[in-house]
């Protein structure tokens, strides 16, 4: 088992980078024109901001636990040189500069968010996906070389923004459904119409998480099932892929009967019902999608092939 506050500064990090990266790609492909505008309907200025700042303070404090757990250095004064030393002198290192950077450009572009909502969502959507990327190189894929490595990284980073466009969506849709007066029109109208365009942002997103999450499985443990099924690895991983499920189907769900209610709901006047029952789903969906998270932040702490050999 990963050490505990590791496992915890990896959930925060991934929980909070895709959620960067999530709204700001849902405010581009939900919203249209002033709906961009922050505190229309999302405030993207100070939830985008806020993101990007914390994503900056849990990547420090999961790089210096991190290299202390690397290093098994005892004090500061030990441990400085270590982190110095992955810091310039190695992929995780350029990588966290990376993220820093990316980080301080969302920083920058939620604070035009008003002036120019469309340009800093762009920007904040680019910048986010490479923050969000740069979390691949503390997992798997880099303990692997040549081309398994380079296609290792890519099925990694299309698995991260894929999650993260999902569970965005979800916390998109969970701070509308929470706006005051949640039952104007127009409210009801955007998200109705956000639905409709996350069924096929959704279809996407559950592809790419399919293949690459078969990929990533080959990469790491390789075409065998019965070896690992009986590891702590191998219940961690089924358990996530059950959530998985549990989500495809809510998903679904929302596709099929919620959607269609919204409608209904609009044209008929009332749509109290249809947004409760939205509501309790994406209360359900957003539970499974963080304990996968969570499942995610400590499958990439074990190493399979030590405990299979172990078993």
């Amino acid at each position: 088992m990963g050490d505990p506050l590791n496992v915890a500064l990896r959930l925060a990090l991934y929980l909070d980078l895709m959620l960067l990266f999530g709204l700001a790609v849902f405010g581009l492909y939900s919203f249209r024109g002033k709906e961009r505008v922050s505190g229309t309907l999302l405030h993207f200025g100070s939830l985008l901001a806020g993101t990007a700042a914390m994503g900056m303070l849990l990547s420090i404090a999961f790089f210096v636990v991190m290299t202390r757990n690397m290093s098994g250095a005892a004090d500061w004064d030990e441990l400085r040189p270590h982190i110095e030393m992955m810091l310039y002198e190695t992929e995780i290192g350029y990588s966290w500069l990376t993220r820093m950077i990316s980080l301080a450009v969302v920083v920058f572009a939620a604070s035009q968010s008003k002036r120019w909502p469309t340009g800093s969502l762009w920007v904040a959507t680019l910048a986010g996906s490479t923050a969000l990327s740069t979390l691949a190189w503390t997992g798997h894929g880099a303990m692997d070389e040549g081309t398994q490595r380079f296609w290792h990284f890519a099925a990694d980073i299309l698995h991260l923004l894929a999650a993260g466009g999902w569970i965005g969506a979800l916390a998109a849709f969970g701070l509308m459904l929470r706006i005051k007066g949640a039952d104007s029109e127009q409210l009801v109208r955007v998200l109705s119409r956000a639905l409709k365009g996350f069924e096929t942002a959704g279809a996407l997103i559950v592809g790419t998480i399919i293949v690459t999450g078969v990929a990533n499985y080959l990469f790491i443990v390789g075409p065998t099932v019965t070896d690992v099924i009986s590891s702590p690895y191998g219940v961690l991983l089924l358990v996530k892929i059950v959530l998985f499920a549990g989500m495809i189907g809510l998903a679904t769900l929302n596709r099929f009967y919620l959607s269609p209610a919204l409608e209904r709901s609009l044209q008929a006047g009332d749509y109290s019902l249809a947004a409760t029952a939205l509501r309790k789903s994406v209360v359900l969906e957003s539970t499974c999608a963080v304990v996968i998270v969570c499942l995610v932040a400590w499958l990439g702490t074990l190493s399979p092939s030590i405990e299979m050999a172990q078993g």
